[in-house]
């Protein structure tokens, strides 16, 4: 991993830790895939930390350029599919 993570000065530790697991998780959909109920948790988290849908997607931009990884489709993903489903995704 060559790359940071987005996050805002203005959020407390935990914040910072629950958005980073978020982008964590993001990675592990197109490494080795994530259980749907992990990545829904942490997406849980995440959303506390950025409510905003506008906020999302400039989040997801910015680690989109920094890693390669994009989020939307895995968050697609995820609320299509079943409890028990693993979400892998190809990475372009």
């Amino acid at each position: 991993m060559d790359y940071s993570y987005p996050f805002s000065i203005e959020w407390t530790t935990e914040e910072i830790i629950d958005v980073v697991s978020f982008f964590e998780a993001i990675e592990l959909a197109y490494e080795n895939g994530i259980n749907r109920q992990e990545l829904l948790t942490r997406y849980r988290k995440f959303k506390q930390v950025v409510p905003a849908i506008s906020e999302e997607k400039t989040y997801f931009r910015e680690f989109e350029e920094e890693s390669g990884y994009a989020s939307f489709p895995v968050i697609k993903e995820m609320k299509a599919g079943s409890d028990d489903q693993k979400i892998k995704l190809k990475k372009k």
